[in-house]
């Protein structure tokens, strides 16, 4: 991309949180319709204590995580028969079409992590995985 002096640096600062399709609280940050981005989004995911989200995948887009508090399992893959664990500082990452739930493995304390996609418009594009 070229130089471009016209375009303005977008700040957002979420007002509240909004219950995904997968059901997890989320604080929306960049999107394109919130700073107009073009490629990416980039948001705060609450999961509550002992709290797992619907079983989904992101179709087409891969998914880049940094945990910021709490020790997640993630189930994927078919029939979400792999796992690997993830606690704060760890990044991870998520091809496209990866079925996937995570988990909160505290019973008292939330996890928080920071997701990014490659997508600018994610929640359109996030497919509910039925569990066998």
């Amino acid at each position: 991309m070229s130089l471009n002096l016209k375009r303005k640096v977008v700040t957002v600062r979420p007002e509240g949180a909004i219950t995904t399709k997968q059901n997890l609280p989320y604080y929306v940050g960049i999107s394109q319709e919130t700073a107009g981005a073009k490629g990416l989004s980039m948001h705060l995911t609450v999961i509550p204590p002992g709290g797992a989200p619907k079983a989904h995948y992101h179709k087409d887009f891969e998914t880049a995580i940094y945990l910021l508090k709490g020790k997640v399992k993630t189930l994927y893959g078919e029939y979400l028969q792999e796992s690997t664990v993830n606690e704060e500082g760890d990044f991870v990452y998520i091809p496209p079409g990866v079925p996937h739930k995570p988990i909160n493995l505290s019973d008292t304390d939330t996890a928080l992590a920071i997701v990014s996609r490659n997508d600018p418009n994610e929640h359109e594009n996030v497919v509910l995985y039925e569990e066998k």
